[in-house]
């Protein structure tokens, strides 16, 4: 840093209201320009300060969290040093001997009510709070070792803290929105929908990142997963006679198989697949063999250059048959064509490369999405069974791990298909029991399952009204109202453009006559004038065409070109039928001809007469003109108010279809909830029934359904795009008008919602876990007073485990913190490592308190280790061992039995069920589960083992929402109890107050520590029994996959008959015919299917209560060395000289701003709380 940056640094931190905005770098102490420099081991290396205008509001984290403009930063009053904390007196020193400001990394409040909490905010300014702790934290000598290790160990597990995240599956066939709702939600278009059967048949997980831009990694199937694939593949292609079966229909799987396999290898034709291996197959491109098993990066600026970039992976070539053909003209030789040619064949080629959607494994993107940014993650899984086992392994694994699940379905199915109940069958259900997202106890989470009904513009007015009998209600009869006034208004505007438009026709008509006169009398003047002899034609016709002169006659008695009234004067004074017109025309010009006749002699032409007639033609023109200008003014002002009409009624018309989509909704939710709560009493009562057949009585309700409340969101994303303007050239909306009616605002809200647990518990033991350290570190750093050094190394001797200045237990470098000597990834082989995410760095990165190393050690005369954290590692190891077996014999009491009977039920249906199973289909798809192991639109596997988890779902939920670690959490905190108290009648009479005191905030830290553990621990073995709750499909698709492969080899005629028909109780008794291969292998091994699915049931469990054991064992010995450490404060001393009292004083000025403010977070998380 240049001298020129310290001095604006130093001005900064020293001037009120400036804003201080730290590089994205983490902050350590900085020096005032005046301060003295330190140890440079001890200082990590000072970012640069930017002051900025004071008008600015200033950034005091890392993370970017915006104080608000009406509070200021305090700096910390300037402190000398002296030699005794105690007694501490100021004195004055030299500028370049004056104490060093802490930075302050978060933002200081003056009380509860100036702080806008959220649980990100208060996590935000945690972790500034911690980084400020470990600035003084860095200045102090620790005399321990052990104090070190655990206090760095302490600051690593609270920085890593973040915000917890949520993840949401999304379920539902093809065709149901997925994607289109998504991207509603998202606020953009990121979810490729695209790409044809792609889209649907690869899992997608998104989730929230802060750069602007738009990432995603493709990742593709292995060599292993494509080969295996390709197998099945080929199967789907030939039929029994080894023929190529039709490809033309794409939902049949032999097209879908073709569209896979010639989208990768478009080279290859079918004939040619017949003769193929997979092996040969998968030497024909090398390129599509090197993509196996990598991952794409991709990285866009926007959504719509996403879109290109990840269209190059997931677009179907198929979809370009509609391209433009190639115009290019053979006869055409010159060297431009050629060269034209010769391009279009290289880019028609290229078109037709192999494409890579089939190989795609996962993708997974991240955006700036605001509805993800509390730290939800929404996974959209297929939407079809998929031939590709990896990508079905994959579904499933994300079922099993999510947190809530959303399930969709066009509203125009969700009623009349049951669609609530059809979604929750009982194998889904029963998972979900055993997954304890149906507790027992009827504690049933809200959160768990969400049900959206997409495609709610999707309506007929004609078939709502009726059906929810909505006639008579007020608001469907104002807009009806609406609708009806406007057509009658358009009838009339419509009748007021024909007469104009026929006004406008008559007009022109007759100023095409007086214009033909007009030029008679021109011509017949300039003969008279010049002496010649002209003979008129128009004027000697018996007056079948009204002279100019009579037409002015009229129009003066009739005022006939003055429209007054466009209905009444343009109908009676011009004629507007044609078919008639000739006629009434005729008619007139007769009887005026003989009017004239009759009472006026016949007029001597002149040039006078000419030239009054062609003046008055003029005039008649003029007249005319303005006539028809008006007609077409009228016209356009009817042609407008047409137009605004049609808008009125459009709008009229979107408030009726509106009215009709939300009124369905409203039907539909409540229906869609109450089937709900009926499939679940059905399900609570088939356990019950199950549990005690003789006192079940099925008028109990085993819980109160009326508080079951299914969340139900009714949707429409196509008018939330159209309305906001996501997407364009898509046209207006076609039912809402508002943007709150779509649902999408309510269904982006509750995505939030869905996070606030989660991250509220999160910040809550996030400050509780500040706390409680900080606390220890003032305790620490204030000193016990004056206590005699021979009392210290009397408790000393006692009870500390380590010699003074031992460096067996751990490795260290000169210039930092020591660190414990372990492998770089303590649980890179550890049976929880899928808990990585959810366990906190005390449990899942434990640096092992080394009980082998015994030089490292105090150890007695018999040669027992000595101290606090052996006798408690000691005592905790013989707990958690009690604790394992104690679950061990809680799986057998609660489990093994209805294990047993559950598989003795599932084998006894077993034969029965696969010969309903088989004849509920055509041979066809038959085969296609055969070939996939019995996973394909329906999964056998899991309909053989509903009888087994039937059995068991209830025991099964009971046992697990059941506190099973509190005798272990009893025994722990006794064991502490007893040493504390050992400590204290240990002590001389002069620590006993001391001894007393220290002992309340050692149980404090302990008690914190604790149950922060248990925690963790508990929710460790609740996704380890989820898991093993759905191992039982797995264990019979492995068990059977023999009886697949032997049915599938049953070819040609009659094949099918014994694949299918033959799973039958009697077997037929001829010896030679073909035996039923699947229903003899099903009869002789299902026993040993179920039966060997209970004991790897009873088997995962037992190891993972042995497991939880060693995870336990590694989390107590860091327990037990933090209890060491907080009662070390009775027989440590601290070193008096002048820079570590500064050190000293500052940490706990520091430490009493930080517990103020985590006080006052508190009180506005619960202010937030009782507001929520």
């Amino acid at each position: 840093m240049s001298s020129k940056e310290n001095r604006t640094m130093g001005n900064a931190l020293s001037a009120p209201g400036i804003f201080i905005k730290p590089e994205p770098e983490e902050l350590h102490t900085v020096p005032s320009s005046e301060s003295t420099r330190y140890n440079v081991k001890n200082i990590t290396p000072t970012p640069t300060i930017k002051a900025e205008l004071s008008d600015s509001k200033p950034i005091l984290s890392d993370r970017g969290t915006t104080a608000p403009g009406n509070v200021a930063l305090n700096s910390q009053p300037s402190l000398s040093p002296a030699p005794d904390v105690k007694n501490f007196k100021p004195e004055p020193e030299p500028p370049h001997r004056q104490m060093v400001h802490e930075p302050m990394l978060y933002q200081l409040y003056e009380s509860a009510d100036n702080i806008p909490y959220t649980p990100e905010a208060a996590l935000q300014a945690g972790l500034g709070m911690v980084k400020t702790l470990k600035a003084g934290i860095d200045k102090l000598e620790l005399g321990s070792k052990l104090r070190k290790d655990v206090w760095l160990r302490e600051i690593e597990n609270l920085l890593s803290q973040g915000v917890p995240t949520t993840m949401i599956a999304v379920c539902g066939a093809t065709g149901a929105g997925k994607s289109s709702i998504l991207n509603a939600v998202l606020d953009d278009n990121i979810v490729p929908t695209s790409g044809m059967r792609a889209c649907t048949a690869v899992v997608t997980e998104i989730a929230y990142h802060a750069a602007p831009t738009i990432n995603a990694d493709v990742s593709f199937l292995s060599e292993a997963e494509w080969r295996a694939e390709l197998a099945v593949l080929l199967d789907d292609l030939v039929d029994e006679g080894g023929n190529l079966k039709r490809t033309t229909d794409l939902r049949s799987d032999s097209g879908v198989a073709w569209h896979k396999v010639h989208a990768v290898y478009p080279s290859i034709a079918q004939e040619q697949l017949i003769h193929l291996t997979v092996d040969q197959i998968l030497a024909r491109d090398k390129n599509i063999a090197n993509v196996l098993g990598t991952t794409k990066k991709i990285s866009a600026k926007n959504s719509s250059t996403f879109a290109q970039e990840i269209a190059k992976y997931i677009d179907s070539k198929d979809q370009k048959r509609g391209s433009k053909k190639d115009k290019t003209k053979v006869s055409d030789k010159s060297p431009m064509s050629l060269l034209t040619k010769d391009k279009n064949k290289e880019t028609k080629k290229k078109d037709h490369g192999p494409a890579l959607w089939p190989l795609i494994r996962q993708v997974n993107v991240r955006c700036n999405a605001q509805a993800l940014s509390t730290g939800a993650i929404l996974v959209d899984l297929p939407g079809v069974a998929d031939a590709n086992a990896a990508r079905n392994s994959i579904a499933k694994d994300y079922m099993k791990k999510c947190n809530c699940i959303w399930i969709l379905a066009p509203i125009t199915r969700a009623v009349d298909d049951k669609t609530a109940r059809d979604l929750l069958g009982e194998a889904f259900k029963l998972q979900l029991m055993m997954g304890k997202s149906f507790p027992s106890n009827g504690n049933y989470d809200a959160h768990t399952i969400t049900f959206i009904a997409s495609k709610c513009d999707d309506i007929s007015c004609s078939e709502v009204i009726p059906a929810l009998g909505v006639e008579d209600d007020p608001e469907l009869e104002a807009i009806e109202g609406r609708i009806e006034q406007y057509k009658e208004e358009t009838i009339v505007l419509k009748k007021k453009k024909t007469d104009a438009e026929s006004s406008m026709k008559a007009i022109d008509k007759q100023l095409k006559d007086v214009r033909a006169f007009l030029a008679e009398y021109e011509q017949h003047k300039t003969a008279l004038e010049i002496g010649e002899t002209f003979v008129p034609q128009l004027t000697t016709t018996a007056h079948k065409v009204q002279t100019p002169q009579e037409l002015r006659g009229r129009r003066r008695r009739r005022r006939r070109f003055e429209i007054d009234d466009i209905d009444d004067d343009l109908n009676d004074d011009i004629q507007v039928d044609d078919e008639d017109e000739g006629s009434e025309e005729e008619e007139e010009d007769d009887s005026d001809g003989e009017e004239d006749a009759q009472d006026e002699p016949e007029e001597e032409v002149t040039i006078e007469v000419l030239q009054e007639k062609i003046g008055d033609a003029e005039e008649a023109i003029k007249d005319g003109r303005e006539q028809l200008n008006n007609a077409r003014k009228t016209r356009k002002d009817a042609i407008d108010a047409l137009s605004n009409l049609k808008k009125k009624g459009m709008k009229a018309q979107r408030d009726k279809n509106a009215f009709c989509s939300l009124k369905r909704s409203e039907f539909s939710r409540d229906v869609l909830k109450e089937d709900f709560r009926v499939g679940l009493k059905d399900l609570d009562d088939t356990a019950a029934e199950e549990r005690n057949p003789n006192s079940f009585d099925p008028t109990q309700n085993l819980r109160n359904y009326d508080e079951i409340d299914l969340p139900v969101f009714t949707c429409s994303s196509r008018d939330y795009v159209r309305i906001t303007g996501q997407v364009r050239g898509d046209g207006d909306p076609s039912c809402f008008s508002n943007v709150e009616d779509t649902g999408i605002p309510s269904l982006r809200q509750w995505c939030h919602q869905l996070t606030i647990s989660s991250r509220s518990r999160a910040s809550k033991q996030f400050h509780t876990h500040l706390k409680t350290f900080a606390n220890s570190v003032r305790v620490y750093v204030d000193g016990i007073g004056d206590v005699t050094i021979a009392d210290r190394e009397s408790l000393r001797e006692k009870w500390e485990s380590t010699p003074q200045g031992g460096e067996g237990m751990y490795d260290s470098d000169d210039e930092g913190m020591p660190y414990w000597r372990s492998s770089p990834d303590p649980m890179s082989a550890h049976p929880f490592r899928a808990f990585r995410g959810m366990m906190s760095r005390e449990l899942m990165d434990a640096r092992l308190f080394s009980m082998n190393n015994q030089s490292s050690l105090k150890v007695d005369a018999r040669g027992e280790p000595i101290g606090v954290t052996p006798r408690l590692v000691k005592e905790f190891c013989a707990h958690v061992e009690k604790c394992v077996l104690d679950l061990q014999d809680l799986f057998r009491d609660g489990l093994e039995e209805k294990c047993q009977v559950g598989a003795a039920n599932a084998a006894e249906g077993a034969v029965q069920h696969v010969d309903e199973f088989a004849g509920s289909m055509h041979w066809a798809t038959y085969r296609a589960t055969l070939r996939r192991h019995g996973t394909w639109r329906r999964d056998l596997n899991v309909e053989l083992v509903t009888p087994f988890t039937r059995n068991i779902a209830s025991s099964w939920s009971t046992l697990f929402e059941s506190d099973l670690f509190a005798s272990l959490s009893d025994a722990i905190t006794t064991s502490i109890n007893k040493l504390i108290t050992d400590v204290e009648a240990s002590a001389a009479a002069g620590l006993k107050d001391h001894v007393h005191a220290q002992s309340s905030v050692s149980q404090e830290e302990a008690r914190h520590a604790l149950g922060q553990t248990m925690e963790v621990v508990k929710e460790a073995l609740g996704k380890e029994q989820k898991e093993i709750s759905r191992c039982l499909a797995p264990h019979v698709q492995n068990e059977l996959t023999d009886g697949y492969n032997l049915a599938l080899e049953e070819r040609g005629q009659g094949s099918v008959a014994r694949q299918k028909v033959c799973h039958t109780h009697h077997l037929k008794a001829s010896s030679d015919r073909i035996q039923a291969v699947f229903h003899n292998y099903i009869h002789g091994r299902k026993h040993d299917v179920f039966n060997g699915g209970a004991e790897v049931l009873m088997g995962r469990l037992s190891t993972a209560a042995e497991t939880i054991g060693k995870a336990l064992n590694e989390s107590l010995r860091e327990l037990a060395e933090k209890i060491e450490v907080s009662l070390a404060v009775l027989w440590e001393d601290t070193r008096d000289v002048p820079d570590q009292v500064r050190a000293r004083l500052q940490i706990i000025q520091s430490v009493s701003k930080l517990l103020d403010q985590l006080d006052m977070w508190s009180k506005a998380a619960e202010k937030a709380s009782a507001a929520s």
